[in-house]
């Protein structure tokens, strides 16, 4: 067992409540319940010792390995060939279809020779809390509880299994076409254990997966050239996203780096306005109108409880029920993936002031023509006091969009969603006949566009740039013609364009901006960022450059892993770095798809 596997040799299980990543070697190396933002039980991926994981693989170390998703599902099969026989691990998580927050989550994990005789190895070693906690193990018929101080957990199986110390342990041997089983089941401390497990409800369960998530995936109304990658992106999106409430996490995971070793390690584990409201079109364009809805309704909740900091409307993320407090912590005890340290639980970037997700916001309420919940009055009357307090508050120094802890600047882009968020309320307010300070939010817009193109504009670059007064190109601002601040094809947008390609694109993969020409406070450096790679193609098909978009496309999609999912960043030998899956890569992924469709099509290519 590799103490710390590439972080792209995994793939994610899930039940729209919480998931978990199984490594190539059949590991379950992370996984926090009851929800996304919970504690973990399994995190030997943030710390080998004491994480606690979960293995189910042929005993065989003399194997071939292969992963893959069953078709347009997120059932995920790993398959292990030797000489004497292959053997299929396959792991699932019944998803949820109540939309009720539950403590109950069930990781179905069924084993199968397929040819030959394979002998399987279990080892269950659970460490609660982020392996502060500990726990007691009850054995009764062969199956294992156990107990934590929050949380009980249950391990049943069609086959024994032997206590060792505080975990357990089994074998089981099979020949061709025998199946085994071992369910885990995450309770509340008080839940009593669940039915008796046996190769054919295993199996049942497994097919009630595969026939939600294909069932699901026909509803999709995407015809374009990219059907295989599309789909793979909404189904990851849907994983991400806890179904009681709507709301899309980051990632599933915390804590991986962007850089080896760096400190630059984050909890993705919550919902940032930034990224959710970015997702409302991607979802619209796919047919999942029910998903868009769901977010835009928790956004306009958001909206109504004005809970951001020291007076904000909004504050940039919130956990996954709504809940704005994301206390920091460094968990001293882990060592990091790979040593990457320190290992943080929480995200302290809650309290910094982006003036960006109001223009976010308003650009998601737009896209869906959502006007707070099924567009009531009071929603709108929400919607209109955070523009009246943005006329006053937009002229700011902020943090930006990238969260640097260097100091507050006048970033370009917080401006450019500022003026988003004036332009859709406008429009909002004209095609609903809703009251509205029109005369005063039409006065911020055209003063955000004037400073904008006055100050944000860097004559040796011929750019607009990432804040005033610098020479630093910023990929966020590929935003610019998908928001409609510039129009695509202007001499502004394509000079603009164009120094960002001498700048921040390596080979069509596309760096944030230079943390060494512009100091973020954080140590260290970081690779290509793939959300802004797709951010890219989708800008060059808008612009007309039609080629080299199709070519960045096709050449990103290289550097997706084995089962087409992306973390944050491409290091510089291209390893995948930073939290796994990134919900905001994938969502961009299907923006670039669509955008790039339309202009072929208007090509007929």
């Amino acid at each position: 067992m590799d103490r710390y596997p590439p972080i792209a040799d995994h793939g994610l299980v899930g039940d729209l409540q919480t998931a978990a990543l199984v490594s190539f070697q059949g590991v379950v190396d992370w996984f926090a319940a009851p929800r996304f933002d919970s504690p973990s039980i399994f995190a030997a991926l943030l710390d080998h010792d004491r994480g606690g994981y979960f293995l189910f693989a042929p005993e065989s170390r003399n194997t071939t390995c292969k992963q893959l998703y069953y078709p347009d599902t997120a059932v995920l099969v790993t398959r292990f060939m030797s000489p004497d026989g292959v053997g299929e691990v396959f792991d699932c998580m019944p998803p949820d279809r109540t939309g009720t927050p539950t403590d109950r989550h069930v990781l179905i994990r069924g084993v199968r020779a397929v040819r030959g005789t394979v002998r399987f190895t279990l080892e269950c070693r659970p460490r609660f809390d982020y392996g502060r906690a500990t726990h007691r193990l009850d054995m009764q018929d062969g199956n294992a509880t156990f107990r934590a101080p929050d949380v009980t957990a249950h391990l049943q199986s069609t086959f024994p299994l032997q206590q060792d110390g505080t975990d357990v342990r089994g074998t089981v041997t099979l020949r061709a076409g025998e199946v085994a089983a071992a369910v885990f089941t995450v309770a509340g401390p008080d839940a009593g254990p669940p039915p008796p497990v046996t190769p054919e409800r295993a199996m049942e369960g497994f097919w009630d997966v595969v026939q939600f998530w294909q069932r699901w995936v026909r509803s999709s109304r995407y015809r374009g050239r990219w059907p295989g990658v599309v789909h793979r992106s909404a189904i990851t999106l849907k994983l991400l996203t806890y179904a009681p409430t709507g709301a899309p996490v980051a990632a599933a995971t915390m804590g991986l780096p962007e850089q080896i070793g760096g400190e630059r390690n984050w909890d993705y584990r919550y919902t940032w306005v930034r990224d959710g409201s970015l997702s409302v079109r991607a979802l619209l364009d796919l047919g999942f109108a029910e998903e868009a809805t769901q977010f835009t309704r928790w956004l306009s909740d958001r909206l109504q409880a004005r809970e951001g900091v020291d007076g904000e409307p909004l504050q940039i993320m919130y956990r996954v029920d709504g809940e704005p407090e994301l206390s920091e912590e460094v968990l001293s005890h882990f060592e990091g993936y790979r040593g990457s340290y320190p290992v943080r639980a929480g995200n302290a970037a809650a309290d910094q002031l982006q003036l960006d997700i109001y223009g976010e916001a308003l650009y998601a309420l737009s896209e869906g023509q959502e006007i707070s919940a099924g567009g009531s009055y009071h929603g709108w009357k929400n919607l209109a006091r955070t523009l009246d307090w943005l006329a006053d508050s937009w002229d700011r120094p902020d943090e930006g969009v990238w969260e640097t802890r260097g100091g507050r600047q006048d970033f370009t882009f917080s401006r450019v969603m500022a003026w988003v968020a004036f332009d859709r309320g406008l429009r909002l307010a004209r095609e609903h006949s809703r009251p509205a300070d029109a005369p005063r939010w039409t006065a911020a817009r055209d003063a955000i566009l004037e400073q904008v193109m006055e100050r944000g504009w860097n004559e040796k670059e011929q750019a607009l740039v990432q804040h005033y007064g610098s020479d630093v190109l910023d990929a966020s601002l590929l935003l610019i013609p998908r928001v409609g601040f510039l129009a695509p094809r202007t001499m502004s947008w394509l000079s603009t364009l164009d120094a960002m390609e001498r700048t921040l694109v390596s080979d069509s993969l596309v760096y944030r901006y230079d943390p060494a020409a512009s100091p973020d406070g954080l140590q260290g450096s970081e690779g290509t960022f793939s959300l802004c790679t797709f951010l890219y193609v989708d800008a060059l098909a808008r612009a007309g450059r039609i080629r080299p978009a199709r070519y960045a496309f096709e050449k990103m999609q290289t550097y997706a892993n084995h089962v087409g999912l992306f973390a944050e960043e491409i290091g510089p030998s291209g390893e995948q770095l930073g939290n796994f899956p990134q919900a905001f890569t994938h969502l961009s992924l299907i923006m670039a798809a669509t955008t790039l469709d339309d202009a072929l099509d208007q090509q007929r290519v």
